[in-house]
């Protein structure tokens, strides 16, 4: 039931203008979407986690993880370099892409990846698996990945420390 409603609260995509300039009010506007769209997404997977024989938990940045206490931990240091690797699947727990996303010797405070497991990246222990349960604001947002992952779809994140 709870993955039905998923794909019920997406919303089209808006653009700016020919002009490149949003007024204060479509400001507000978009500004009230995103946030009741993240409360809807948070409400959704809240129901969903309750649903799973898994524990999560929620992180100061707001999105979920199954391990108890991780952002608390010691948090890696910018120039610091970590090799890891992820799956990505929606809510019905079907994997998006065939292979993992992989990255070599990334070095901290260099390179861009989804807010989520940038932040989960900082705080994961070499070779650990962590589970992360992201909202779409946290993942590809409003304009999705351009491939299989479309605007406002929260994701199930495999990370793994190499």
């Amino acid at each position: 039931m709870v993955l039905g409603l998923f794909s019920c609260s997406k919303n089209t995509q808006t653009h700016p203008p020919v002009g490149g300039v949003l007024s204060k009010n479509d400001l507000d506007v978009s500004k009230q979407r995103m946030k009741n769209l993240n409360s809807q997404e948070r409400y959704h997977i809240q129901e969903w986690i309750n649903g799973q024989p898994a524990k999560y938990y929620p992180t100061q940045l707001n999105y979920w993880v199954n391990v108890q206490g991780f952002d608390q931990r010691q948090r890696r240091q910018d120039d610091t370099f970590i090799s890891y690797s992820y799956d990505l699947y929606d809510f019905d727990q079907t994997k998006i892409y065939d292979q993992p996303i992989q990255r070599r010797d990334a070095r901290f405070g260099h390179f861009d990846e989804l807010k989520a497991v940038e932040d989960a990246l900082r705080f994961i222990h070499d070779g650990e698996e962590v589970t992360l349960l992201v909202p779409s604001a946290l993942a590809y947002g409003t304009y999705g990945d351009e491939k299989k992952i479309d605007n406002d779809i929260p994701l199930i994140i495999k990370l793994k420390a190499l």
